[in-house]
């Protein structure tokens, strides 16, 4: 995968998203105009006795609330891309640096493992000096319990 196609998948969701809301934005503004009126009054007067009888400004509100947080997520997305300024020199330093860092933090790892694996070696020695001198206490207690014949 090449590094321009990461920026060119960014533009194509962008401008889905673009024209994703720009349907939506038609096809209620369709709806608006042409949708016959739908008279839901037992319910409406079950459900919304608090709210007011002309909901328009309340759906204008809620609209414009929604588009403005599809603004704040175009600007999220646009921010996100990479900039002009990124050349092919400067993504070259920037993994080269990446590079050295991973190089850094394997040479750490291979020290804690190393050191890990010294002290894992300390407590098998240990523990097999712990179980020896447990079978030389069995063994001992055995044959002093044993009568000499």
């Amino acid at each position: 995968m090449s590094a321009k196609s990461i920026p060119s998948r960014g533009l194509f969701r962008l401008k889905g998203g673009v024209m994703l809301a720009d349907q939506f934005c038609n096809a209620i503004g369709v709806l608006q105009q042409c949708g016959p009126p739908a008279s839901f009054s037992n319910i409406q007067t079950a459900i919304n006795k608090d709210q007011p009888a002309n909901p328009t400004e309340e759906y204008a509100q809620l609209f414009a609330a929604l588009i403005a947080r599809t603004a704040k997520d175009i600007d999220v997305l646009i921010d996100s891309l990479p900039s002009e300024e990124s050349t092919a020199a400067l993504q070259a330093a920037s993994l080269y640096k990446l590079e050295e860092e991973n190089h850094e933090a394997a040479t750490c790892l291979e020290d804690v493992v190393y050191r890990g694996d010294m002290l894992l070696e300390k407590i098998q020695s240990a523990l097999a000096d712990i179980a020896q001198s447990q079978l030389k206490t069995r063994s001992g207690t055995h044959s002093q319990s044993l009568p000499d014949s």
